[in-house]
């Protein structure tokens, strides 16, 4: 047996190397790169914390695999997590590492940038607001508005305590009563004015009474 493995061992050496050769040239046959600017999510964010600003909400990926795989890829089949269980109040640095990269298989991450960047985080609170309802537009001539009812009155919203402290009352969508001459209700979506504030609930019943008409 020691004799069979021995034996021209040189020829075995160039054999194994030659096979070394031809399977890097077939797998890196065909190759090619690809940058996507890919958005940053977080996870892991600690309890009673939120995230107040960000020095970028993006980064650029160089992607290496397949040509035939890389020509369908797309922004949506990346995804850029970073861990931000360790984060404290204020400002702090953190970094995009290639296993916080979830990529299609066969696909490797060749570079990242930039790949780290400032975060600040601010506490977070809960505050009890009210929601008052927008109405546009006139009921139908004759017609007029009598009273306008909402379910729920109020709402709870979460935030960063610098956010919560700005609100007083939530107004909903606009609901437009024009050319009416019955009474209507419409469930309607509550406006958060673009804040980084969560509602309990996202819409509130609004129902408008409207009296009058010719005799």
């Amino acid at each position: 047996m020691k004799r069979l493995l021995t034996e021209n061992i040189g020829l075995k050496i160039s054999a194994i190397l030659i096979a070394l050769f031809l399977w890097y040239f077939v797998t890196s046959r065909g190759q090619s790169e690809i940058s996507l600017e890919i958005p940053i999510e977080f996870k892991n964010i600690p309890a009673g914390l939120g995230i107040a600003s960000s020095s970028n909400k993006t980064t650029v990926v160089n992607i290496r695999g397949q040509e035939r795989l890389m020509k369908n890829i797309k922004t949506s089949n990346v995804r850029v997590m970073v861990d931000l269980s360790k984060a404290k109040k204020g400002e702090g640095i953190f970094h995009v590492s290639k296993d916080e990269i979830t990529l299609p298989y066969a696909m490797t991450v060749t570079s990242i940038s930039p790949s780290s960047f400032k975060v600040k985080m601010d506490e977070t609170a809960t505050k009890t607001v009210l929601i008052a309802p927008l109405i546009t537009g006139v009921p139908a001539t004759g017609y007029s508005i009598k009273s306008v009812e909402i379910e729920p009155r109020s709402v709870t919203v979460q935030g960063l305590k610098s956010d919560i402290r700005k609100i007083s009352v939530l107004k909903t969508e606009a609901f437009d009563i024009t050319g009416l001459y019955e009474t209507v209700s419409q469930s309607l979506d509550i406006d958060t004015a673009g804040g980084n504030i969560t509602p309990n609930v996202a819409s509130a019943k609004v129902k408008v009474i409207i009296v009058g008409g010719k005799k």
